[in-house]
């Protein structure tokens, strides 16, 4: 709309403009005709009146298309004038439309608030009649079951009644005829009197046995152990025979083995079951004497070409009379290897005596 009337206001200004200059046109045309009548023309004054004729039909044409565009726009604010004063007029409609819209939504809202505060009382009614239901229901729930546990002894008393009955019967059947068996028990009941005193006599010999047999093995003795070499690694090679002390005692029963000589000395004659592992990680030979006493059992070694750990294990079974000591002995110039796997060990246990 302000631009509208910025644009009237400017063709007003430049209609005003165009009057002015075409009274000045006019009279500058008057003031050319009597110069003409007083005063000869010479070329330029003839040269400006035709250049003034030129251009006063112009300035006309021009001020004629403006009073045109007037008219247009006047036409044109008629128009939007007609326009506001209909939107004016909606915007009553609409401002009465909205108070009664906004009266009407107030009674709503009041009516609404009066039918929640109904709501809530009968939503109140509503849950003590179903919390009187529930307990109308557990109450009810309650007899039946009373009323089943009720029956239901009644039927077991019944049936047992009957069972009773039934035994009793059968009571005075199983009497007569126990009564008629009763002489044949008395004969019977002897003969297992006599038999059971037969069994006593075998009993109390067996347990004789038993405490015989349980002595004997207490007085048995236990013996066996179970070593390892060392953790210090690498044992040999030494210039002569050295004997091993196998430092690691994991079994000794009967302290028969000695760490601190290597020695095992059999506390009873007997055969025994004596066992070796070896291992080594250098080139060259590994390997153990075992000797009884002084004297040589067995020998058993193996030559390693390469670097590595290597293994040889062997047993025995000796017939050894109480004293008689075992050990083992590392030759001249072979070597062991052992560290906290164990992988050289000595070990033994007695078979039974003799």
């Amino acid at each position: 709309m302000r631009v509208v009337v910025g644009l009237l206001l400017l063709l007003l200004a430049l209609c005003g403009s165009g009057a002015q200059g075409e009274g000045g046109g006019l009279g500058q045309v008057g003031e050319i005709s009597e110069f003409q009548e007083t005063a000869p023309r010479d070329a330029a004054e003839e040269s400006a009146e035709s250049t003034t004729k030129q251009t006063t039909p112009d300035i006309w044409a021009e001020v004629r298309a403006l009073r045109d565009m007037v008219v247009e726009l006047k036409v044109f604010v008629q128009l939007l004038q007609r326009e506001n004063s209909v939107q004016a007029t909606d915007l009553i409609s609409l401002g009465t439309r909205l108070t009664a819209t906004e009266s009407k939504t107030s009674d709503l809202e009041k009516e609404n608030a009066d039918l929640q505060t109904r709501l809530s009382s009968s939503e109140s009614e509503l849950l003590l009649s179903k919390s009187r239901i529930d307990q109308l229901e557990r109450e009810n729930a309650d007899l039946q079951t009373r009323l089943s546990s009720s029956e239901s002894e009644l039927l077991l008393s019944k049936s047992r009644i009957d069972q009773l009955e039934r035994e009793n019967a059968d009571h005075e059947t199983r009497l007569t005829a126990t009564e008629s068996k009763s002489s044949d028990l008395e004969k019977e009941t002897a003969d297992l009197q006599t038999r059971l005193s037969s069994s006593e006599s075998e009993l109390l010999l067996s347990k004789s046995r038993i405490d015989q047999l349980e002595r004997e093995n207490a007085e048995r003795p236990k013996v066996a152990f179970y070593t390892a070499l060392t953790d210090a690694g690498h044992v040999g090679p030494y210039s002569t025979d050295i004997t091993l002390k196998y430092s690691k005692v994991f079994t000794n029963i009967g302290n028969a083995y000695n760490p601190a000589t290597g020695f095992f000395t059999a506390p009873v004659k007997g055969v025994y079951y004596l066992q070796f592992s070896v291992c080594s990680n250098r080139t060259g030979y590994m390997g153990v004497y075992v000797y009884k006493n002084n004297q040589l059992i067995m020998f058993n070694d193996e030559g390693k070409e390469e670097v590595g750990l290597e293994y040889l294990t062997k047993s025995v079974v000796l017939e050894l009379k109480a004293g008689d000591e075992i050990y083992l002995v590392l030759p001249s110039d072979y070597s062991l290897y052992d560290s906290p796997h164990n992988h050289n060990t000595f070990s033994g246990s007695l078979l039974f005596t003799l």
